[in-house]
């Protein structure tokens, strides 16, 4: 794709088209996943990763100077996201046994705590039954049933494309629905 194009594209993604952003995804995706499989090893994890990376460019496209390539402006977004995600598990590495405390203790948890985690749940799961059906169905069939990508774009008839624009759209409403409703990480 010649420059000028790919400029007046991003242009387009920047005033949320959803066409010029779902081609833009589609454009940069063999690449930006090829680089974060070589880092992780792990193709459920490079999924995750992708659909993140995604996410965080079109939320910053404004930043985008035109004066660089575009590609290495997206992979440079990959790069920190894979380092992001490797000081994360470096640092739940070393909880573990932490972790293991926190376990022990949720098993002293008074019925008032088990009863406000159960509602907490209720709650999330009544956002999820809100969404629009599409996103309802991928959110449950990515995060409940854990199918890959593909058989999810089988399942729902759809392009793996399609799929991987839905998983991350659906992840980002139910994220501002859950921050909306104080559910925040």
């Amino acid at each position: 794709m010649k420059n000028t194009d790919l400029l007046s594209l991003i242009a387009f993604a920047k005033n949320k088209n959803q066409k010029a952003q779902t081609q833009l995804i589609n454009l940069f995706w063999v690449d930006v996943f090829s680089f974060v499989m070589k880092k992780v090893q792990d193709e459920y994890v490079a999924d995750e990763l992708t659909v993140s990376v995604f996410s965080k460019v079109l939320a910053k496209l404004d930043l985008f100077d035109p004066n660089f390539q575009f590609k290495t402006w997206i992979l440079t977004i990959a790069q920190n996201s894979i380092i992001d995600y490797w000081r994360k598990k470096s640092r739940e590495n070393e909880d573990s046994t932490d972790n293991f405390d926190g376990f022990k203790n949720h098993l002293a948890l008074s019925p008032e705590e088990l009863l406000i985690s159960e509602e907490d749940q209720k709650q999330i799961l009544a956002i999820i039954e809100s969404l629009d059906s599409n996103y309802k169905d991928i959110i449950q069939l990515r995060f409940f049933e854990e199918k890959s990508i593909k058989e999810i774009a089988e399942e729902q008839n759809i392009t793996v494309a399609n799929t991987k624009v839905r998983i991350m759209r659906a992840k980002k409403l139910l994220a501002e629905l859950l921050k909306h409703n104080e559910f925040e990480d």
